[in-house]
């Protein structure tokens, strides 16, 4: 749940913003979140209307994690003392494992943290940062994992880009070997801490890199029995260009922006690539995005 918020007279206004507008549209409920997200709205906006550094405007991210609900709250203005005591009671009343706060688009604070705030990815234990990108639904994340299961080689290594926490790492670990590349260095950070807890370090090598800035070069691609990449909105044109080089055999899509993905795929098929096998996957309900897994073949 990644809901934007303002100050207005009386009380605060917490929602989506409206489409290309700065306006707030005030939510009430929604029918798509997990009941439990939707129970903490209603508090969430007490809760900002009593915080001295939220004056206009502001955000809060909540992941539903297997320890509770996990928030991230963003202002604009410097954290009180008392602000930081709010803080703290909110996450005791209200069973949080942990609340952070960030001041605008600044590196997260742990304020207040009750217990570890952790969940299960593929059976292996993790502590995700605060805020940090995971599925938007756990029917999802089975349905997308399944995808790249069923297209996965079973000899020689994986090259994992945009590895997040490692929703998909542990699970091609059980089959691969996979080195995972992501650009945050927090969920690098967390991902390469639960592998070697889990005792695959073996299996599992972690890079904290940004792909946007610095994409692996095709030598460095070479000699992978294939590539698995599930990249921000935006896409990966930068990289495509240096996969489309290297030709691994196989190269395994995770989407969730149909037009990124038509064009990113465009420079595989203009490199050799075949398209094997295309798994839509619905699980941004009753929105035009579409989390999908397209598997390419060279």
């Amino acid at each position: 749940m990644d809901l934007a918020a303002c100050r207005i007279r009386g009380g605060v206004v917490l929602g989506l913003h409206r489409q290309r507008s700065k306006e707030v549209v005030d939510l009430t409920t929604c029918l798509v979140l997990h009941p439990t997200l939707v129970r903490l709205m209603s508090p969430l906006r007490g809760l900002l209307a009593r915080l001295q550094a939220f004056r206009r405007e502001g955000s809060a991210i909540a992941n539903l994690l297997d320890s509770g609900t996990d928030l991230l709250v963003r202002s604009d203005a410097s954290l009180k003392l008392a602000d930081r005591v709010t803080l703290a009671e909110f996450a005791r009343t209200h069973g949080l494992p942990r609340i952070a706060w960030a001041l605008g688009n600044d590196e997260p604070e742990p304020v207040a943290v009750l217990r570890l705030p952790t969940t299960s990815l593929s059976g292996v234990t993790v502590t995700p940062p605060p805020g940090a990108f995971l599925q938007a639904s756990a029917a999802g994340e089975t349905g997308i994992i399944a995808a790249v299961l069923d297209a996965l080689p079973t000899n020689g290594r994986i090259a994992e880009l945009f590895a997040g926490c490692g929703t998909i790492t542990f699970a091609m670990a059980e089959r691969i070997r996979v080195a995972a590349w992501e650009g945050d260095a927090a969920s690098a950070s967390a991902l390469r801490i639960a592998a070697n807890h889990a005792g695959l370090a073996g299996r599992i090598e972690v890079t904290q890199r940004d792909l946007a800035r610095q994409p692996l070069q095709a030598t460095e691609l070479r000699g992978f029995a294939g590539v698995v990449l599930d990249p921000v909105f935006a896409g990966a044109a930068p990289q495509m260009a240096q996969i489309a080089v290297a030709k691994p055999p196989v190269v395994i899509y995770v989407s969730c922006n149909p037009a990124t993905l038509s064009r990113d795929a465009r420079t595989l098929r203009q490199a050799g690539y075949r398209l094997k096998s295309a798994a839509p996957i619905d699980q941004f309900l009753w929105s035009a995005r579409l989390e999908s897994v397209v598997v390419f073949a060279i």
